[in-house]
């Protein structure tokens, strides 16, 4: 699990290029680089500027770590949804 977190961290920092926030094209490029596996529209520049809409909470254009993780958090909880329907619990 240290080395998700680590991992999750990272890709932050190096799409953000060491600042606070991903700008359009950076979120863009995250997205489109690192969540194509999980994310069907993750090519799609229309439905990840949709998305970032719906992620910014304080409506500056950007996405803050915070924000980050949210659409992290709900990516997780949804791939786990989905790996539980699939596989039931058998007691």
């Amino acid at each position: 699990m240290e080395s998700a977190i680590k991992t999750l961290v990272t890709t932050f920092v190096k799409s953000s290029r060491g600042k606070e926030n991903l700008d359009s094209k950076s979120f863009q490029k995250l997205v489109e680089k690192n969540l194509s596996g999980v994310m069907e529209d993750a090519s799609n520049s229309s439905a990840v500027k949709e998305m970032q809409r719906g992620l910014d909470e304080n409506s500056d254009g950007k996405v803050s770590f915070e924000e980050y993780l949210a659409l992290i958090g709900y990516l997780a909880n949804s791939m786990s949804q989905r790996k539980t329907e699939s596989n039931p619990d058998s007691s």
